[in-house]
């Protein structure tokens, strides 16, 4: 193995990369442990179930309470994977577009955005329908992001690394704000809200997935596919456009999947913060800042770490649960103050 040191917007985090032979041994041997949190997740919570609960509820027999209890974890597994995919994914995308390690869905505001978007909509607009929920959460996300990065890039210097996130922390802590506002009032739908805002994946169904499911492949998709050049946009503007790139092109095509992604995944989950710092940051150690592995490598953790976390809600509490959001925010507010005191380092 070869030690590199990432710089820039990739990260301030020496990676360890892995021979090119090894990566794919080592995304397969990840993906085995997806299986095994997915295992977890389906018999662990606060009534424990056999795999033999789990295997009768995926052939359809609900009787009895442990295969009624394993039938609602199927969907809630599935949505943990897919969210925890979709929100790594668009942190590793957002921190390659905008070359600043601290990117992410929640710190930059997105989510935030998307959520008072959904929050706006319930309230005044009436909206009830998941497909619906999921398009303008989307249009929030891309609204606040756009928003966030025309802030951060004022004055000397454009978009630095620390005026994106203060613009993001400043516009999060807002938008919460109009969020409360805009709830309060409404008590037919504020402990709904209240609820959802925290984050979680409890609620997840088999039709909240089959409505959700096309925005997050569509935004997979345009995210993988944009991997390419992402590794030329870390080389710095001037010079991707002289390998042939069209900077403003590449640079909005995978800004618009990442916020597809947290913008539909925030639709159905609630905004959940930091495994789009957190996970990035973590693959970068194995892959080094090819975005070609980089992104499945994410993807993978994220689904990781999202499921395990739901299923460290559910044990640390029982019988009661911890919403997912809350135990990733322990998680990624030390590892976010870590980044920040490298990133200081490395500064003087």
């Amino acid at each position: 193995m070869t030690v590199t040191t990432t710089s820039g917007a990739a990260s301030d985090v020496a990676a360890v990369r892995l021979p090119r032979r090894l990566r794919p041994v080592w995304l397969l041997a990840l993906l085995g442990v997806l299986v095994v949190v997915m295992v977890l997740s389906l018999t662990i919570g606060s009534r424990s179930v056999s795999i033999d609960d789990v295997l009768a509820a995926l052939g359809g027999a609900t009787d009895g309470f442990d295969r009624a209890s394993a039938a609602k974890r199927i969907p809630r597994t599935l949505l943990a994977v897919a969210a925890g995919a979709a929100l790594a994914v668009a942190g590793a995308v957002m921190q390659g577009v905008t070359r600043n390690p601290l990117a992410d869905p929640g710190i930059l505001g997105v989510t935030t955005g998307a959520s008072l978007a959904v929050v706006t909509g319930l309230a005044f607009f009436g909206l009830s329908a998941a497909t619906s929920i999921v398009w303008v959460a989307i249009v929030g996300a891309a609204a606040t992001a756009l928003f966030v990065y025309t802030v951060g890039s004022l004055g000397r210097g454009g978009a630095t690394p620390l005026k994106l996130a203060l613009a993001g922390a400043a516009t999060s802590a807002a938008l919460a704000s109009f969020i409360t506002a805009v709830a309060l009032p409404r008590g037919d739908i504020s402990a709904n809200i209240r609820s959802w805002q925290i984050g979680g994946v409890g609620g997840g169904t088999f039709s909240s997935l089959g409505q959700v499911l096309p925005f997050l492949a569509v935004g997979l998709v345009v995210c993988l596919l944009s991997a390419k050049a992402l590794n030329s946009l870390a080389l710095g503007d001037e010079l991707a456009a002289g390998l042939g790139e069209r900077v403003a092109v590449v640079r909005g095509l995978s800004a618009l999947g990442a916020v597809v992604l947290c913008g539909a995944a925030t639709a159905v989950t609630g905004p959940i913060g930091f495994v789009g710092l957190v996970v990035p940051h973590a693959c970068r150690l194995l892959t080094g800042v090819d975005h070609r592995w980089l992104l499945p490598f994410s993807a993978v953790g994220g689904a990781v770490l999202l499921t395990a976390a739901d299923v460290v809600g559910r044990v640390v509490a029982r019988p009661a649960e911890i919403d997912v959001g809350i135990v990733t925010a322990l998680i990624g507010a030390p590892f976010f103050i870590w980044i920040v005191r490298r990133a200081k380092l490395r500064a003087l």
